[in-house]
């Protein structure tokens, strides 16, 4: 047991010196400002969406490297974050709920935050980075700093409140009423008052964080501390709240429609959802049936909240140049996950299909990354943990040892080191990709939704396979669907059945990948 301390204290002294040697040769070390977008599809300009108005959104992807195939780990706001913040899929730390909690299910964890703040970062968060709601309060121990909170609903105009009245999604997100949320009034799903951009939350996070990097080019200049900032932006998450010159820039009737508003043919039921989230808010419909004019309203809206957050984002970009950081700061912008927009018949998220599971990846990391450089290679939310620390010069952290979920046992190692932490790492460092567009890290995506059953799938570039059965049960009792988009961009047709040698080939993928942690526990 000495032997092994004394050989762990020089493995860390080595570190340190090798990290400190790196440091004042290459220059001190990079800044890290990750921007969060809720609900954000790759529905923007730079990913070859012309109806979108996203300028400083394209302009930051022409400055560095835009992933035309990344993928969330799970479609929907809590358990995604989890996934990026964490390295982990939902399926090996079993945080798949919006109401999960991380202390309580994975309480040793070390977040990529806190990873960072061993190394000398001050870490900060702005709006909404964790989900905060549905039963569900962040984690603010992960930051330097206390984090900076604003609303994810909310509205200007009294009549979308019915006069100022709690409805039912700010309920929800904000931890109240629970026990009443059904009698509360449904708020409008959108609005577009002639109201300034600090009128809304996304506003006023845009303008925080500002002064935030100002305070950290002080910092810099002082004594070299690096920082890593993270930002989350609520738009375009419903409702599509967003000041009327957002509205205006948008032209409803070049608005793309959807080419499939039914399930796929053959697919089974599970893999199916409700528009309930949707439902929530009016004058959508209780049964969350959308007509012809409420379908292009809701549409219009979501491209103007796409807007709105561009703006924002444009400004961050604007003071990082003016601070004169841009050199030394990695930017990344990454969407929670995709957004149904009446493709199958379906709103919002909450399905393992293509619209809910692609987002929007764009990585520049100054020295590494070319401008102007796009790739295939398939990226998912863990990636980025170890990517970023790869590019900060930090090594990509090691396991320690994985704790059962909530059992509270302690970890192998002692909670010092920090090198390592006690969740699982499932992403892969992207390092290599950055430098050269057409290297390849990984041949597939997991990703996952958990509903009566628990759906894993496997998204290459071509095919994704979901196999839906529950957690333990013997593989030839699952529901298979097997899409090609190549040949079937549109997810029109179940293909499982009619090509069992290419889910065979996927499926022995899926089979190397470890039991998931059942979500029915």
């Amino acid at each position: 047991m000495m032997k092994q301390f004394m050989e762990r204290g020089l493995e860390l002294f080595m570190f340190y010196l090798l990290f400190s040697i790196a440091t004042a040769a290459e220059g001190a070390p990079l800044n890290v400002l990750l921007i969060l977008v809720d609900d954000l599809k790759p529905a923007l300009g730079c990913f070859g969406d012309g109806r979108a108005k996203t300028p400083n959104i394209d302009r930051l992807a022409a400055s560095g490297m835009r992933f035309d195939l990344a993928y969330c780990n799970q479609a929907v706001c809590a358990p995604s974050r989890f996934a990026l913040l964490l390295g982990s899929h939902p399926t090996s730390t079993g945080l798949y709920g919006l109401g999960s909690r991380l202390r309580e299910l994975v309480p040793d964890a070390v977040t990529m935050p806190q990873y960072f703040a061993k190394f000398g970062y001050r870490t900060e968060s702005l709006g909404k980075v964790f989900h905060i709601g549905h039963g569900n309060t962040g984690d603010p121990a992960s930051f330097s700093a206390a984090p900076f909170h604003d609303k994810v609903i909310e509205y200007v105009k009294p009549d979308s409140t019915d006069g100022g009245k709690l409805t039912r999604e700010e309920a929800y997100f904000e931890n109240r009423k629970f026990h009443a949320v059904g009698t509360l009034p449904r708020g409008a799903a959108w609005e577009a008052p002639d109201v300034p951009d600090e009128a809304y939350a996304d506003g006023r996070v845009a303008a925080e964080a500002g002064r935030r990097l100002q305070a950290a080019k002080q910092r810099r200049a002082s004594d070299g501390t690096p920082f890593f900032i993270a930002v989350g932006f609520a738009r375009p998450h419903l409702p599509f709240c967003a000041p009327r010159k957002y509205w205006d820039r948008i032209d409803p009737a070049q608005l793309p429609a959807p080419a499939i508003r039914v399930p796929p043919i053959g697919a089974p039921a599970v893999a199916g959802k409700t528009n309930g989230e949707l439902a929530n808010y009016k004058p959508v419909p209780n049964n969350g049936e959308v007509s012809d004019e409420l379908r292009r309203r809701l549409i219009h809206g979501y491209y103007a909240s796409v807007s709105f957050v561009d703006a924002q984002i444009g400004k961050l970009l604007d003071e990082l140049r003016r601070l004169e950081l841009d050199r030394e700061t990695i930017v990344v912008l990454w969407g929670d996950h995709g957004f149904h927009l009446g493709d199958h018949g379906y709103w919002t998220k909450h399905t393992n299909y293509e619209q809910a599971n692609h987002i929007p990846l764009v990585i520049v990391a100054p020295g590494v990354t070319t401008p102007h450089t796009a790739t295939r290679q398939l990226a998912e939310s863990t990636d980025l943990f170890p990517t970023l620390a790869e590019l900060c010069g930090l090594p990509v952290p090691s396991v320690r040892g994985r704790p059962s979920p909530g059992d509270g046992k302690s970890p192998r190692e002692p909670q010092g080191d920090p090198l390592t932490v006690s969740q699982p790492i499932d992403g892969l460092s992207l390092v290599p990709v950055l430098r050269d567009p057409s290297k390849r890290a990984r041949d597939h995506a997991f990703h996952c939704f958990p509903r009566a059953k628990l759906g894993r799938a496997i998204r290459t570039e071509r095919y994704r396979l979901v196999e839906w059965k529950h957690v333990g049960q013997p593989a030839d009792s699952a529901e298979l669907e097997l899409y090609d988009y190549e040949t079937d961009p549109h997810e029109t047709r179940n293909l499982a059945a009619q090509q069992p040698q290419v889910v065979a080939q996927l499926r022995s993928i899926l089979a190397k990948y470890p039991e998931a942690i059942d979500p029915h526990r």
